[in-house]
């Protein structure tokens, strides 16, 4: 298995075509259970999944594996990903595997680790379980018949769980009498997340709760929020929350139906961490996606943004070098690091909604901190993934752009980590700027690369 099969946020593809087969996976959980026993006392692995029905093809090959390198195993089922994060911590467990797609759709599946601590394994790690699966082998030292692993059902993890998120709201902080309408993409968090909210005296409009084993992301969660926002209004609802398959992510719309993004909340959240001294170096920290608009409210109110590049656990490796305590991505991972390891929407909702009630605000008037630049995203179809530099039409094009923005807006490039497209992003003060030199990028991109 080569280290490029590994992207942004672990190994994803279609199911039962390489490298998410029963054999690679089968083959992934007995590396890493070898990588994650180094003998003596007993080893335990904890495993999730969401709701896809191919989660079970992978539950069983992992647990496999994990057992013959002598782990023993614990299958808490359909949970959010930031909830099997906290519930290795928790545990005190080796390792944890989430088997997830997150947003992708349902013919998709994947699976990423978390170690001991919570955080997601760095590249090196990766890069070390990947090429012990590609050597497959008869070299592996497997332990003694008598020394396998075993796997267990884990019956209380969901509780768990609801505890850790309630707990993260103080005692002070009332949410009785707000009305939300929470969309759960018929994923991760159908059960658990809704239970949540409502065990904090809100009043719980809920879609996207009846999985089937194949619509999870089907035209809802974060991805589609636009029938969250809609029933936003139609129920007079304070707040709407739309998580995405695996719940690690949210994008979330105020009392009049507008859609808010990552970057929009994280503006909200760090200037209540600033207004309270809560915020480190005054250091707010986000990945090249974000846009440039939070970069000026951040300069403007004496803080500074970080750009990492993109990936949620890029923004936690930054936040950890730098004794940041939150930082996220546009699209809706938001990290919390004094109470996750990792992006959670149902979290970060419930921080959210914390600075409504505490500042006493709707959320329309605190959206308000935060104009977005016009920003445009193209994905292009490409054949092959070379530095962009070495193609010269392609970096004509963007010098020709940026010297069209003139320091007023940015052009970024870059490769999908998991599918075969370049993602092509222009923002600007100008809208029409950003439109017409967004399409003559993504056509220069889309004819190098073909």
């Amino acid at each position: 298995m080569d280290k490029k099969l590994f992207g942004t946020d672990g190994l994803r593809g279609r199911v039962n075509a390489y490298p998410m087969t029963p054999d690679v996976v089968m083959r992934l959980g007995l590396s890493a259970g070898l990588h994650f026993h180094n003998g003596g006392r007993r080893h335990k692995v904890l495993i999730g999944k969401d709701t896809r029905r191919s989660g079970y093809i992978y539950e069983y090959a992992l647990a496999s594996g994990f057992c013959a390198a002598g782990m023993d195993v614990f299958l808490v089922g359909p949970l959010p990903t930031p909830a099997i994060s906290f519930l290795t911590r928790d545990m005190r467990a080796d390792v944890g595997v989430v088997i997830s797609a997150s947003h992708n759709p349902a013919c998709d599946n994947g699976i990423k680790f978390f170690d001991h601590m919570g955080f997601k394994l760095p590249d090196a790690v990766e890069a070390e379980i990947a090429a012990s699966v590609e050597g497959c082998s008869r070299d592996w030292i497997l332990p003694e018949p008598d020394a396998v692993g075993r796997a267990f059902k884990l019956q209380d993890s969901t509780g768990r769980y609801n505890v850790f998120l309630k707990n993260s709201i103080p005692l002070d902080i009332n949410f009785e009498g707000m009305k939300i309408v929470l969309d759960c993409a018929n994923g991760a968090a159908f059960r658990v997340a809704p239970l949540v909210f409502e065990e904090l005296g809100t009043t719980v409009i809920k879609i996207g709760v009846d999985p089937d084993g194949a619509n999870i992301n089907q035209g809802v969660g974060s991805l589609y929020p636009e029938q969250m926002a809609k029933m936003v209004v139609e129920t007079g609802a304070d707040i709407g929350i739309a998580l995405d398959g695996d719940a690690d992510r949210v994008i979330v719309a105020d009392e009049k139906g507008r859609i808010l993004d990552g970057d929009q909340i994280m503006a909200i959240c760090a200037l209540d961490f600033l207004e309270r001294g809560a915020l480190p170096g005054n250091l707010l920290v986000a990945t090249v996606m974000s846009n440039m608009a939070l970069e000026v409210f951040m300069a403007e109110r004496g803080g500074r943004l970080l750009r990492t590049p993109v990936g949620d656990r890029y923004v936690v490796e930054a936040m950890r070098a730098n004794g940041a305590v939150l930082g996220g991505e546009q699209s809706g991972h938001l990290i919390f690091l004094n109470h996750s390891t990792t992006g959670d929407g149902t979290l970060a909702a419930l921080q959210l909604m914390k600075i409504m009630v505490r500042k006493g605000r709707p959320l329309s008037e605190l959206a308000t901190l935060l104009a977005p630049y016009p920003q445009k995203l193209v994905n292009v179809p490409v054949t092959r993934k070379i530095p962009f530099s070495q193609a010269p039409a392609i970096e004509a094009a963007v010098a020709e752009a940026e010297k069209r923005l003139a320091g007023r807006g940015r052009v970024l490039l870059r490769y999908s980590g998991t599918e075969s497209l370049a993602r092509v992003m222009v923002e600007a003060e100008d809208a029409a700027l950003v439109e017409s030199l967004c399409a003559c990028l993504a056509a220069t991109v889309g004819e190098a690369l073909r």
